[in-house]
């Protein structure tokens, strides 16, 4: 059996990480899709974990070898990719595979796959608290907080593009609904 494809994208601080953490610890045979970047480490991160932090000179010469089932420049001159090689790897071990993505590379796996994935839009409550997440992280300077918001009013624009639309308002009941969008399109009636 090959592996489906659960993609969950958001703007950043809507809480879409909080959501794959929890479906990876309760829906069987799911695994978590590394994505490649060629952004800076930050603290706590692990290559091969969190990112494959690849240089940016790897990167590109992988985007022209076809390396990437998606990929994107989300920042000025900084990448984010799905290699393509993760993927086949995962699906035929029968894996169903998480991602945790931004809306362009989510709606380029969603075309690419079709009826094997799921594409979920997480939407923050309001764009005033998910400015307020983003600036009780501290881990953006004025600039880049800045340029942050621009990009999820932007792609706020997009939910109605997506399988379903979860708002992520109250984390328990966020929880609940998207373990159940999850195992509907899995076929898993009981969640096991």
């Amino acid at each position: 059996m090959v592996g489906k494809l659960i993609i969950l994208t958001a703007p950043s601080g809507a809480g879409k990480t909080t959501l794959v953490k929890h479906l990876l610890q309760v829906i069987p045979r799911l695994s978590f899709s590394v994505s490649a970047t060629n952004r800076k480490m930050r603290s706590g991160e692990t290559d091969g974990k969190d990112y494959y932090f690849l240089s940016t000179e790897t990167f590109q010469s992988y985007i022209r070898e076809d390396k990437f089932v998606e990929w994107e420049e989300v920042y000025s001159k900084q990448y984010y990719g799905t290699l393509r090689s993760e993927v086949e790897r995962l699906r035929t071990a029968g894996q169903h595979i998480i991602f945790d993505i931004d809306v362009k590379g989510a709606l380029s796996l969603k075309q690419q796959f079709a009826q094997d994935a799921l594409a979920v839009f997480v939407m923050p409550p309001s764009l005033d608290i998910l400015i307020e997440r983003l600036k009780q992280r501290a881990t953006e300077d004025e600039e880049s907080l800045r340029k942050r918001i621009e990009k999820a009013s932007f792609e706020m624009s997009f939910q109605h593009e997506f399988d379903e639309t979860l708002v992520n308002d109250q984390l328990e009941l966020s929880l609940l609904r998207i373990e159940k969008i999850v195992n509907r399109f899995l076929g898993y009636s009981d969640g096991n």
